[in-house]
């Protein structure tokens, strides 16, 4: 189990918290401050995501990825 993979995936974890935040918050909000702010939390979610799920395809073509360690 590689110190790098269970980063990745506290980073996968972390940007689901994130978009579920962003949408709670949006459909909750009361003014277009917080709309500005939770959109920029998604676009921001989505962005990291990319490049964390880029990493552990990188990770897996380099045969370090144990998805069963990861657990």
């Amino acid at each position: 189990m590689r110190k790098c993979d269970l980063n990745i995936k506290a980073t996968l974890l972390l940007v689901n918290e994130m978009l579920a935040l962003a949408e709670k918050g949006d459909e909750e909000r009361e003014d277009s401050g917080c709309g500005i702010m939770y959109g920029v939390m998604r676009d921001s979610a989505y962005k990291i995501k990319q490049l964390a799920e880029k990493e552990r395809t990188a990770h897996i073509r380099k045969g370090w990825w144990n998805e069963r360690a990861l657990d």
